[in-house]
């Protein structure tokens, strides 16, 4: 199912043995426009620190009460590295943070989340987290940074082919996946708060040090395509129309199902 990040944030995030704290922000991988990691405040557990948390390790989401229930003690997380969340986090960083947990890495393999097509098929395949390591050893390390704050990009400028569009306010997920379906782009500094979707492949290019993300598609183009509705589900009979709107090839197969 798609979801928006604003609805999940706030979530209470749960050990197997009690709370640890709140969901407050998202770390999204630039290249793959998935989320990788939920940047949690521990509150009263760890003084306020904040840790990292991958869907990997998530046993259950409850959406209606919102909480995500771990497969990880108290004690692990609070072993777990610590994170510097004023600094940009490494692929370093990433590989500690892998081999506390005894996960594979997610990185240099062509799925989404590497070995598996979602972060659930990823955490069943820690058998092979040894063989991936020793794999990974007798290549060349790339330790490019490509993870960013959900929180720093939301309020980007979309900028069109002719004018700017809007500024980038929320973003919808696959639950299941965890990947970047669309931006939801704010029109409202010019046709009044009309909120529309963009899928971030669809971008020609974004300037991270302008905060910039430029789409070739001109303010008409905008002003007509699908309304989003925040108050409303987003199924696939609205993303066929929003496709075919724009022109664009869907990420589905005709053998989806409904969502």
């Amino acid at each position: 199912m798609l979801r928006s990040l604003k609805d999940l944030e706030r979530f209470t995030v749960g050990a197997t043995d009690g709370d640890i704290g709140s969901v407050e922000d998202f770390l999204l991988d630039d290249e793959q426009w998935t989320i990788r990691y939920l940047v949690v405040d521990t509150v009263k557990f760890l003084d306020g620190r904040e840790v990292l948390i991958s869907p990997i390790s998530f046993r259950q989401a409850d959406w209606s009460t919102h909480r995500f229930h771990l497969a990880l003690t108290m004690a692990n997380i609070e072993n777990c590295p610590s994170t510097e969340m004023d600094k940009p986090v490494s692929r370093q960083h990433e590989e500690d943070f892998n081999q506390y947990y005894g996960y594979p890495p997610y990185w240099g393999y062509s799925g989404i989340w590497g070995m598996g097509d979602s972060p659930a098929l990823l955490a069943m395949k820690k058998e092979e987290v040894a063989a991936a390591r020793t794999a990974e050893k007798s290549e060349k390390r790339s330790y490019d940074i490509h993870l960013r704050s959900t929180n720093e990009v939301r309020g980007y400028d979309i900028q069109g082919t002719d004018e700017a569009i809007g500024h980038v306010e929320d973003f919808i997920v696959d639950d299941e996946t965890w990947e970047v379906r669309y931006l939801v782009i704010d029109t409202s500094n010019w046709w009044f708060g009309k909120k529309v979707l963009v899928a971030p492949q669809w971008a020609s290019r974004i300037s991270w040090e302008k905060k910039v993300v430029y789409v070739e598609m001109s303010r008409d183009s905008i002003k007509n395509s699908p309304v989003y509705d925040p108050s409303l589900v987003i199924n696939r009979e609205y993303e066929t129309h929003l496709y075919a709107y724009f022109g664009r090839s869907a990420y589905w197969t005709p053998v989806d199902r409904p969502k």
